[in-house]
């Protein structure tokens, strides 16, 4: 009895270690089914574009959504931030931990102007991917290459202006400047980043007293333009009225032009008239000419001129013949 007991145990061990062995042979299969699916999807979100590489070599480029790949790294996928808009401070780094919530870094803010004058510019650049493929495999760090690109085309551009334009009205023509130098090396370079903005997020001389001079220079700018825009009020509130008063000199004087035309029209054609009697009776004529003068010359004297006409004494009065009948 005892030897039959002994002589069963080997058999039943052996069907036990086969049993856990086909388990453990199902769990690696499964395991491994679950490793293999699970490389062989990705998910893209709408900030992003997926770049697909087989065996090495770009193939595709995936947009957002989920999608498929060949697992065992047969195909690699890399992600980029495409919608993205990312940001370059330089002269200054944001820091929530300091009380003003930024550091300065005078070794990239610090330059010299086109007067040969030292300022400390800070510019804020903000940029985005173009190209994803170009952004990952056309060049090593493109950051790095667009910084110091932004350095060199700032420096460029504040090394040629005037220290009053960097201060002070000449920040919007320097910003203009330096972004479109940029954008055309951008475009040589082909590293598949597009710039969208330039701002000077701060400019100052470099001690306070140069400082403070410049805010007065500032502030009588200032001053002047506010004399200015009051000169040129008060210029558009009495233009008006010197217009108007000008137009009706202009009429007086196109009335009282006209008015010596008509008098010296009328004139001419008395004159004719009297040209024309006189042709036709000069002696006559002339009396009366000689009769209208003196009663021009005399015009309140009663004057009798007496004649003799066959021995008869005339009384002629000359008011009457001059008048023609006045009393």
């Amino acid at each position: 009895m005892d030897n039959y007991v002994v002589n069963d145990n080997p058999p039943r061990r052996k069907a036990d270690r086969k049993k856990i062995g086909r388990f453990i042979g199902y769990g690696l299969l499964v395991l491994v089914l679950i490793i293999l699916a699970s490389t062989c999807w990705y998910t893209v979100d709408d900030k992003q574009q997926a770049v697909v590489t087989t065996f090495g070599k770009v193939t595709s480029v995936s947009d957002a959504g989920i999608h498929f790949k060949l697992p065992f790294g047969i195909q690699q996928v890399q992600k980029v931030d495409v919608n993205v808009y990312q940001k370059i401070e330089l002269g200054y780094r944001t820091d929530n931990n300091t009380e003003e919530g930024y550091t300065l870094n005078e070794n990239e803010s610090m330059m010299i102007t086109g007067d040969y004058n030292i300022v400390n510019v800070e510019f804020f650049v903000e940029y985005k991917v173009s190209d994803p493929i170009k952004y990952l495999f056309a060049s090593y760090e493109p950051e790095m290459i667009l910084r110091n690109l932004i350095q060199s085309q700032v420096r460029n551009v504040v090394g040629s202006s005037s220290v009053d334009s960097v201060l002070t009205d000449g920040k919007e023509a320097i910003q203009m400047q330096v972004k479109e130098l940029i954008t055309d090396v951008l475009d040589q370079y082909d590293i598949g980043l597009m710039l969208t903005d330039v701002k000077i997020q701060d400019s100052e001389p470099p001690t306070e007293d140069v400082t403070f001079a410049f805010k007065e220079v500032e502030t009588a700018k200032q001053g002047a333009e506010t004399v200015i825009n009051e000169a040129k009020a008060y210029q558009n509130a009495k233009l008006p009225a010197a217009r108007a008063q000008a137009d009706q000199l202009l009429q007086n004087a196109e009335y009282l032009k006209q008015n010596r035309i008509n008098e010296a029209k009328e004139q001419v054609a008395m004159f004719e008239a009297m040209y024309r009697e006189y042709m036709q009776n000069p002696d006559i004529t002339k009396l009366r000419m000689y009769y209208e003068a003196i009663r021009a010359t005399l015009p309140n004297v009663r004057l009798y001129i007496v004649t003799t006409e066959n021995g008869v004494q005339t009384l002629l009065p000359l008011d009457s013949f001059a008048s023609g009948g006045r009393n």
